[in-house]
């Protein structure tokens, strides 16, 4: 099961390409959009780096027009990171690609397959769940 995720993530991720950023600007875009608002702490921390390296990566999604900082309301020494609008939507963008090559990967297997995918799936998730 691992090396099957493992090779049907790279195949899905070659859709990211069609972003025209960095897998590892595209990740921490990600996880501001799906997480965010989010501190640069909690950034680095989702992306198992240090500060700096989060900082520099956040840097580079402002320069594009990705990402923004702004003060954190309840803490006015705080910054939060937040998506633009072009940041979220050029990563609603890529997952709209991914899905549509997921789907039309999958679209070879017959009705019987999906249907022992989509039980593993279920079985997958509970067990998330309860971990």
């Amino acid at each position: 099961m691992h090396s099957a995720a493992i090779h049907l993530l790279r195949l899905v991720r070659v859709q990211d390409a069609a972003s025209g950023i960095s897998p590892a600007r595209l990740s921490a875009l990600s996880v501001i959009v799906f997480g965010g608002p989010i501190s640069l702490n909690d950034l680095a921390r989702a992306e198992q780096v240090r500060p700096p390296t989060a900082s520099r990566i956040l840097d580079a999604l402002e320069a594009e027009g990705l990402a923004r900082r702004r003060v954190n309301e309840h803490d006015r020494r705080a910054v939060l990171i937040e998506a633009t609008e072009k940041g979220a939507t050029m990563l609603k963008q890529g997952r709209n690609r991914r899905v549509k090559f997921l789907a039309s990967y999958l679209s070879r297997l017959t009705g019987a397959e999906l249907g022992h995918i989509e039980r593993a799936v279920q079985a997958i998730q509970k067990a998330m769940k309860q971990a």
